[in-house]
């Protein structure tokens, strides 16, 4: 609330105080739509951030683990551990394929969590602090920018849509050899006849390239929208005064606030599931033959 204050301080309005929270802090501006050159520095720092944390407890898990009564961290860990490994062996049926696939699973499941859970920090906590910190070093802290969710960047999502691809191509290959997959190219779905090469290799590709879009768009379409509904829920706080109006959009906001954010702890872990879950039916398409 006190944040939205500011802005309004700050001659701010409603529509510039979301376009700065929704502005990446970047090398440079895009000269294009597609810019390879540009980098999103906070979506890099937040993913590492969680990544190192996401690690760290699972280390921390299997460093105490014992052989008896466990506690609640190490049963929670089992738990979630139990659940991603008996999904990999219904979906993945190849059992030296799944001593990398299961981990992996349960890392993207964890990563992710951890990334889609930055949205429930306070919307202008982090970037508060980055302007404080930016305008000491000198600089105008009105152009600090500060994005905490890399969920919600689409680069980052769309990162990860591809690093699923590429371990798909990488598992057909290696199941199938090289030849096998090129000829499932050629000869799925509508047959192995010549003259239905083309379009089976058209259609092969657009499958490919729809599941990573689709992969990728989905978790960053819901968590761009729940990043989006916190600052509009901000707003509400930002518009209180010693008024019946002020005071209603003061109560509002909290009650607002609370029950998005208890209803977005659904969200971010349903995301992350469901990412995790189609990473594992991608990779187990990769090991069936058509």
């Amino acid at each position: 609330m006190a944040a939205a204050e500011h802005a309004a301080e700050s001659g701010q309005t409603a529509g510039e105080y979301i376009i700065h929270h929704l502005t990446f802090w970047q090398n440079h501006k895009a000269a294009n739509v597609v810019d390879f050159t540009v980098f999103n520095f906070d979506s890099l720092l937040w993913a590492i951030a969680t990544g190192v944390i996401g690690c760290w407890l699972l280390w921390l898990a299997a460093r105490k683990a014992t052989s008896g009564v466990p506690g609640r961290f190490q049963a929670a860990v089992e738990i979630l551990v139990e659940m991603v490994d008996t999904q990999a062996k219904g979906i993945v049926h190849n059992a030296q394929s799944r001593k990398l696939v299961a981990p992996l699973a349960l890392t993207v499941f964890v990563w992710i969590f951890l990334m889609n859970a930055m949205d429930l920090l306070p919307v202008d906590l982090v970037p508060v602090i980055w302007q404080w910190i930016y305008g000491a070093a000198g600089h105008d802290p009105h152009h600090a920018y500060m994005r905490v969710v890399p969920t919600a960047d689409l680069s980052m999502t769309m990162g990860l849509s591809v690093s699923v691809l590429l371990l798909c191509l990488i598992y057909n290959i290696k199941v199938k050899g090289l030849g096998g997959w090129m000829h499932e190219m050629v000869a799925a779905p509508f047959g192995a006849h010549p003259l239905l090469w083309p379009f089976n290799f058209v259609f092969q590709i657009i499958e490919f390239i729809a599941k990573t879009v689709s992969h990728g768009m989905r978790l960053f379409g819901n968590m761009y929208a729940g990043e989006l509904i916190f600052l509009l829920i901000a707003l509400l706080g930002g518009a209180w005064s010693l008024s019946a109006t002020g005071i209603s959009l003061a109560l509002l906001h909290i009650v607002a606030g609370t029950a998005w954010a208890i209803f977005h702890i659904l969200i971010i872990t349903l995301q992350a599931f469901v990412f995790m879950m189609l990473a594992l039916v991608y990779l187990g398409q990769a090991h069936d033959a058509h």
